[in-house]
């Protein structure tokens, strides 16, 4: 620790090399902002890192998870732009996705896609119907047995909602307690941050430990 690089240069003359030193400070600022650099690039291109505020992803995902979402699965999005590059496909219904909430775009929402661009869905009686059949996702749950009306809020029966195009349907699996697209609307393509994966911490602030059962599990 404390030592300093050294190179060599050639001065005017042609006599034999000067050595130089590379003061270590400047050696530490460079390796640090090369360091910025890279986290930035994998940052914004390949994964970005989210915490679990709320339970309306019970019970996949709880209160206090840790989870990578990959940003390049859909395209790329450059900063400051619209612009996709190197998408691979988009998404697909049964995507567990991260998005800029459309009533406040400061915060990130993450929910589950639903519907898709062109899709027709329609919730009645807590049952979600696609296109006229019946989407039986293996992950919803119901923690609340009363079933709200669609004149007192469309929580548990909504009129048919065509999705429209570069837009998609979302919601929590836990049904009854997430705010999303029978609500608010719908989310845009321009607005999806990437697709959840997988689950790299998870901390169970309630009980003060750690979840080691749910640390690397994928999520789906």
């Amino acid at each position: 620790m404390g030592e300093q690089t050294t190179y060599q240069t050639r001065n005017d003359s042609g006599q034999e090399p000067v050595v130089k030193k590379k003061h270590i400070v400047r050696e530490y600022a460079e390796s640090i902002a090369i360091a910025i650099i890279l986290a930035l690039i994998i940052r914004t291109f390949i994964v970005q890192a989210f915490k679990i505020p709320s339970g309306s992803m019970e019970d996949t995902l709880a209160i206090g998870d840790h989870i990578l979402v990959n940003k390049f699965i859909y395209g790329t999005k450059i900063p400051f732009t619209d612009t996709r590059l190197v998408k691979l496909r988009d998404p697909r219904r049964g995507d567990v996705i991260v998005f800029e909430y459309p009533e406040d775009p400061s915060k990130d929402f993450i929910k589950r896609v639903i519907g898709t661009p062109g899709d027709e869905v329609q919730v009645i009686n807590k049952r979600v119907y696609v296109n006229g059949k019946l989407y039986d996702n293996p992950h919803e749950v119901h923690k609340e047995k009363e079933v709200i009306p669609f004149s007192q809020n469309p929580r548990d029966n909504t009129k048919i909602i065509k999705v429209p195009e570069n837009s998609y349907f979302v919601m929590g699996d836990n049904r009854d307690r997430s705010y999303d697209s029978r609500f608010w609307g719908f989310v845009k393509m321009d607005k999806i941050k990437g697709l959840a994966f997988i689950k790299y911490w998870s901390w169970d602030r309630e009980n003060f430990r750690i979840r080691f059962g749910s640390i690397g599990k994928l999520i789906d």
